[in-house]
């Protein structure tokens, strides 16, 4: 029976050695050491499919209606650097483009963070005119200090566009 017992006991020991090389074998590989520093491994929350962009109403000033484009980042993503205006900005009714082309204006190197807890805005500001083409949804591709972010985000919400609509840079904030 004593030799049952060290038999056991010598099996229930290589079992527990095993799992615990195992389990540090495990955490020394790159997938494991990637996820134990968190952030780093999440995606970022520039990417499109990681944000949401709610589009409202502003303010009017002397010759200008003004729209409002806030982004807010889903918990768990990566915080990330954008800077400038929106490129690619795109106006649509219904699904169907609106035809109006923006430009863009205010300083285009300012940077900044956006991430969870961390929301950005940019402005839409659109020249008074009886003229305007109503729109429900606009198309943008976001910057960073070095380049695009692939991808394209979009925000829905009642608006007018007009020649002359033009996009403000990210700024942080709601």
């Amino acid at each position: 029976m004593r030799t049952t017992q060290k038999i056991a006991v010598t099996a229930a020991a290589a079992v527990l050695v095993g799992a615990a090389g195992g389990g540090a074998a495990a955490a020394s590989s790159p997938s494991a050491a990637t996820t134990a520093k968190g952030s780093e491994a999440a995606p970022s929350s520039c990417r499109p499919a990681n944000h949401t962009a709610k589009l409202t109403a502003g303010p009017a000033t002397s010759g200008y209606h003004h729209y409002r484009v806030t982004l807010i980042a889903a918990p768990g993503y990566a915080p990330c650097r954008l800077a400038g205006s929106p490129t690619d900005v795109r106006f649509y009714h219904h699904g169907v483009p609106t035809g109006v082309t923006a430009l863009r204006y205010g300083p285009q190197h300012t940077v900044v963070n956006f991430g969870p807890g961390h929301p950005v805005h940019f402005d839409i500001q659109v020249p008074h005119s009886a003229a305007g083409a109503p729109a429900d949804e606009t198309a943008f591709t976001l910057k960073t200090p070095d380049g695009v972010i692939p991808g394209e985000s979009t925000a829905y919400g009642r608006l007018t566009v007009d020649a002359g609509t033009a996009i403000g840079p990210v700024r942080p904030g709601a």
